[in-house]
Parts: structure tokens; C-alpha cells; sequence
């Protein structure tokens, strides 16, 4: 994997205020576990309030998570003052989401001024083993010189994922 660096000397910082700004990820309970330039791990523990009809965490969930992992990866390379909204995903739900804990992994394959595209892996794992439950590909945009795309500034119409 190519190791990217930062636009942002402050991406850590700023990738985990923005992260934090962000309503829903707290509903969920998904937090960073690891952040690096062009990375990201979430990691999210089991709740029967996420489950769909046969217990297991809804694929909306898995989705919500996967999408955000790969907007946190894609903004820990934007530039200072830059915003990020996803513009595309496609998801592949490979097996049921049951597990005690859920990882979600985001990395960076191309990097770009205006586009950037990034995959995911969601993981959920049980007894110590790690099962791939899900895969993800997204393109995000970075927000640059527009009212309201700054996630320094706390504004809430800037989006991710």
C-alpha cells in the first residue's frame, strides 16, 4: 500500500475534529481506532438497537460506517480548509453482520486535487476471529473555497459521507 503524505500538517487533529462533529457516528458508538495519512480504522461494538429482523447490525449501519471510514481517509489528505463529501459508493455485503465488535477499514487508492477514491473493509469479529463482512469503493470530492465546506469552522452543511 503507498504511504501518502498529508496536505495538512494538522490532518490528525483536524480529521478527528471533524470526525466528532458528526452526530450519527456517535448514535452508532463507532469511534476512530487507528488514523494515518490516507487511512483510517472505526471500530464499532454489537447493539441489538442496530439489528435488523434476524439480529443481526443492519446493513444501512454497515454502510453508514464503511462510508465514513473511507470520507475520513479520503480527508486526512485534503488540504487546510477543505471539506469532503462522498459522491459515489458501491457496496458488496458478503456476510451477515453478527459479531461482538466491528471494524471498519478505509484506505486511500487515488489520491486527486478535486476526486478522490478509496475502498473500505468492514470486519466483524467474534471469539478473536475477524470475518470480512463487507466491502466498499467510494469516491469522495473535496469542498474547497465554498461557504460552509470548512469542518474547522463547525459548520453543519459541511458533509461527510
Amino acid at each position: 500500500m503507498p504511504r501518502f503524505e498529508p496536505k495538512n500538517p494538522d490532518y490528525r487533529a483536524v480529521a478527528t475534529a471533524m470526525f466528532e462533529q458528526q452526530r450519527a457516528m456517535k448514535t452508532l458508538g463507532i469511534s476512530i481506532a487507528r488514523l494515518e495519512p490516507g487511512e483510517v480504522d472505526l471500530a464499532m461494538d454489537y447493539s441489538a438497537d442496530l439489528t435488523q429482523q434476524h439480529g443481526f447490525i443492519h446493513a444501512g449501519i454497515i454502510t453508514a460506517a464503511l462510508d465514513n471510514a473511507c470520507g475520513v481517509a479520503a480527508f486526512t489528505l485534503m488540504p487546510p480548509g477543505a471539506g469532503i463529501l462522498t459522491v459515489e459508493f458501491k457496496t458488496n455485503l458478503l456476510a451477515p453482520a453478527r459479531g461482538e465488535r466491528f471494524a471498519f477499514r478505509a484506505s486511500v487508492v487515488k489520491p486527486g486535487r478535486t476526486m478522490t477514491v478509496c475502498e473500505g473493509r468492514a470486519y466483524a469479529a467474534d471469539d478473536g476471529k475477524e470475518t470480512l463482512i463487507a466491502t466498499m469503493t467510494g469516491t469522495l470530492m473535496a469542498l474547497t473555497s465554498r461557504e460552509g465546506a470548512s469542518p474547522e469552522k463547525g459548520v453543519r452543511r459541511s458533509l461527510i459521507g
